[in-house]
């Protein structure tokens, strides 16, 4: 069984096959809409979404067939205290897919662990967000014609937006990818990231502290919001703020053929004067959502029985019940989960829900 829990789910074949298979439906349309007639997705959105819900949605009736779930929990089971796994065990019975939105990170990983249906991780609290990883990746594909060899630079919120971490995790399979890091002190890319990632797979990366410095040599400038609540200071806060927004000025340093992507929605962190400006594929990526995530339903479907296309392993993840997860927002602190963990590049142990840091390793 194939599921799309995290961008490290899939291999470099695998994503390109989606990447191309999306593409493939922007030229021929037509010649998908029948392709999944009959077949039924479920969308289990335990938090708000307007964009990736509506997404998946349009994405299972243009391949002709149904959906069916809920937008929120409120109004199913789950206001009974069903757990996640027994509501996927439930629906699994209706649907041939699952894509699942939750708050608690770690989610849809348990889902994956009961479900009989591939399953889709539309987000997981500030974990990952595998789907939008595609979308940014097809759209970069859309945009400057290949992945390979791109310095990409991530504004703004890079310690807590998932949508930053899954991409970067996602690039770590491209050649000669330079990733810029533009974040103010308070919300730079987190340590176990850059080790685990940028520098276990030999990621070049620097980090800078405005987009004066880097603007000009930019393939890709990937917007995040700088989040006011993430400041202790507020004065701090108002200090670097208008360092991270992009507007007409900021834009003439850069290239010609730059790109601006950003997952939406945005507050003030991109004027509406950069709207009309061609490099700004923002709404753009925001189609190319729809065209891969069709792609991916494709995919998983047809993979479903290929023991060609199985989850990867993971000699990383151990059992622990001597450990515990201290993150609030984890769903082993709601609900009986294996007590799964991993050791990290680094030799410290992480747990596997939610990637938080484990404070008890020593007792191990």
């Amino acid at each position: 069984m194939k599921h799309l829990i995290d961008p490290t789910d899939l291999s470099k074949q695998e994503i390109d096959e989606i990447i191309a298979i999306a593409e493939d439906i922007i030229a021929k349309r037509e010649c998908y809409r029948d392709c999944l007639r009959y077949g039924k997705l479920a969308t289990l959105f335990y938090e708000p979404s307007t964009r990736t819900r509506l997404s998946f949605t349009a994405a299972m009736m243009e391949l002709g067939g149904n959906v069916l779930g809920f937008s929120d929990a409120r109004n199913s089971s789950v206001a009974k205290g069903e757990s996640v796994a027994d509501t996927v065990r439930v629906v699994a019975n209706f649907a041939d897919i699952v894509a699942i939105r939750h708050h608690w990170e770690g989610a849809p990983l348990a889902a994956a662990a009961v479900s009989d249906v591939p399953i889709i991780n539309a987000g997981d609290g500030s974990h990952a967000h595998p789907t939008q990883t595609l979308t940014d990746l097809l759209t970069i594909k859309r945009e400057l014609g290949h992945i390979d060899g791109i310095t990409i630079g991530f504004c703004g919120d890079l310690k807590f937006g998932r949508t930053v971490h899954s991409l970067i995790k996602a690039l770590r399979l491209y050649d000669h990818v330079k990733v810029v890091l533009i974040a103010p002190g308070e919300l730079r890319l987190p340590a176990y990231i850059k080790n685990d990632v940028c520098e276990k797979y030999h990621i070049d990366y620097e980090e800078v502290r405005t987009m004066e410095e880097v603007l000009g040599e930019l393939d890709v400038l990937y917007m995040t919001r700088v989040q006011k609540e993430r400041f202790l200071d507020e004065e701090e806060f108002d200090r670097v703020k208008d360092s991270f927004v992009l507007d007409a000025e900021r834009m003439k340093l850069a290239r010609e053929k730059m790109a601006v992507l950003h997952p939406l929605p945005r507050v003030n962190e991109i004027r509406p004067e950069v709207d009309a400006d061609p490099r700004a594929a923002y709404f753009r990526q925001v189609g190319n959502g729809k065209f891969v995530r069709m792609a991916l339903i494709y995919c998983l479907l047809k993979w479903k029985n290929d023991p060609a296309h199985a989850m990867p392993p993971h000699p990383d993840w151990f059992e622990a019940p001597a450990l515990h997860c201290h993150n609030a927002h984890c769903i082993s602190n709601h609900e009986s989960v294996a007590p799964l963990f991993r050791r990290t590049a680094s030799g410290g142990v992480r747990c596997v829900y939610c990637d938080a840091k484990i404070r008890d390793a020593a007792a191990l």
